[in-house]
């Protein structure tokens, strides 16, 4: 029994909700550091802000797979996910630029990125579930296409207020300006609406037709089967937990012995509480108990080879659009703009300016992200990611040399490139590694490497950037550019075992 192929439409119809979605990840992006700056936040500290966005994805991502992968309502297996993240996500949208203090607009944060995630996720494995191998492509494109498109009005959306409409971009001191706000009230009723379109006019297979279908023969072994590899599976599980543990105590007593900046604790405490759930998890199954707790922790240990080769180029890649996403706007409005005055004509043109950029990057990606496929298809993926990541690296460090708002505009063209190749070909390596029972989970495992590297962005970025460049932000691009180029090294790395990916 073989999936069928589905019409451009269909795939069109199942991917829609991912333009809601990207409008509103695209408002959060833009605006979030305005936000925080404006409520009063200090350069150094934004980071760490920051930190609710992939804390949240860590935990709710691979959750929500693993229960989307065991759903079956009459709604279907993934949309009820999709409807209940966007209706939360909705709501916070509306919220976020009405908080009164810094500390509720970073509560918000939390709020609207779990919500975000929520929706998100069981979109990736939307694709696997429902389109044959040689589909696949396609449908991780079309989703790039309206991630673009969503990104495109999403980050241009107070600009286009102010100047096209006339509603003010200043505001007296701690306030937000209306712009700003009128853009997530917008963002708020899309995201809704594009999700619902999705819920309303597509279609899953149920549970029995997934297990009848035989396109996943070929999916790496994720878990071990016999007595014998259960047993070295669970030693193993426990090495690996005391190991983290030991390195998250060992760092953590050297940040406190060197009293190097509090920050720096969150990564290395959040390693020691993942190796005591590894030990908790191998006692559980030496007893024979087996759970959704158990599987969740124990199938980080079983990733299939390809996912682990990707999750280097999934580290560097994030790690570098995270400190794009943090630091363009000081980078901008400090180094090319030359102000810092947050209540300045100057400083909020500048901020503006920088919605367009990252309008630019999203509506570049959404115009190449169906010739990705076809360069890919005559080279190969890896060589098609390796280049667009390069050049989007290039493109991050050639900031730091430039001096107008079209030289700003240029440099977004291979940002662009690199985001759409990053946000459709690694899922398209992926996909056939995996087993249709674990689609969703293994979709949100996967979540864990642009997670990780946000992470270690957040908490080591503001201290890097304080203590070696003198606070100046335009440092964290040149440093988020070479992570880029290394994540299209690290592509050449990669294996696959789908005829589709040419190694």
């Amino acid at each position: 029994m073989q999936k069928r192929k589905l019409s451009f439409w269909e795939i069109w119809n199942m991917s829609f909700g991912f333009l809601g979605i990207q409008f509103g990840f695209a408002l959060q992006n833009a605006n979030t550091s305005r936000i925080f700056e404006t409520l009063g936040a200090d350069v150094e500290d934004i980071p760490i802000l920051w930190i609710a966005a992939p804390v949240t994805g860590l935990v709710v991502q691979p959750i929500v797979g693993y229960f989307s992968d065991r759903t079956w309502t009459r709604l279907g297996r993934r949309k009820p996910y999709f409807l209940v993240g966007a209706i939360l996500a909705s709501i916070a949208l509306f919220f976020m630029p009405n908080s009164p203090e810094l500390w509720v607009a970073a509560g918000m944060l939390w709020i609207m990125d779990a919500s975000i995630n929520i929706s998100m996720e069981p979109f990736r494995a939307f694709v696997g579930d429902n389109l044959p191998e040689e589909q696949r492509t396609l449908g991780f494109a079309m989703q790039s296409f309206f991630i673009g498109i969503g990104a495109v009005v999403g980050s241009a959306l107070p600009y286009v207020l102010t100047n096209w409409i006339g509603i003010s971009n200043t505001a007296a001191v701690g306030e937000i300006p209306d712009s700003v706000k009128w853009s997530f009230y917008i963002g708020g009723v899309i995201f809704f609406l594009a999700v619902m379109w999705t819920v309303l006019f597509s279609k899953e297979y149920s549970p029995e037709e997934l297990e009848a279908f035989e396109e996943n023969r070929d999916a790496q072994k994720v878990e071990p089967k016999t007595e014998q590899e259960i047993k070295k599976n669970i030693s193993m599980q426990t090495k690996v937990g005391w190991i983290m543990i030991l390195i998250g105590a060992v760092v953590s007593y050297f940040i406190y012995a060197k009293g190097l900046t509090k920050e720096l604790y969150i990564l290395f405490i959040g390693l020691i509480i993942v190796g005591v759930l590894f030990l908790i998890v191998s006692e559980l199954r030496k007893k024979r108990i087996k759970n959704g707790f158990t599987n969740i922790v124990s199938d980080l240990l079983n990733m299939p080879k390809t996912m682990k080769q990707l999750a280097w180029v999934q580290f560097f890649s994030w790690f570098a659009l995270f400190s794009m996403w943090i630091y363009t706007t000081q980078a901008v409005t400090g180094h090319v703009f030359n102000t810092e005055d947050t209540t300045s004509q100057l400083y909020n043109d500048a901020a503006d300016w920088v919605t367009v950029m990252f309008t630019v990057y999203n509506g570049v990606a959404a115009l190449v992200a169906f010739a990705l496929p076809v360069l890919a298809k005559r080279t190969s993926n890896k060589f098609t990611h390796m280049l667009a990541l390069t050049l989007g690296g290039i493109s991050l460090i050639s900031i730091y040399f430039v001096t107008t708002k079209l030289g700003l505009i240029l440099s977004m063209i291979g940002v662009g490139i690199a985001w759409a190749s990053i946000l459709s070909i690694p899922y398209a390596m992926l996909s056939g590694s995996l087993p249709s029972s674990k689609m969703g989970y293994y979709m949100g495992v996967f979540n864990f490497f642009i997670v990780i590297p946000q992470i270690v962005a957040s908490t080591i970025l503001g201290f890097i950037v304080s203590s070696l460049f003198d606070s100046q932000p335009v440092y964290a691009l040149i440093i988020g550019g070479v992570a880029m180029i290394l994540a299209g090294l690290f592509t050449l790395n990669v294996k696959t075992n789908s005829r589709l990916n040419k190694d």
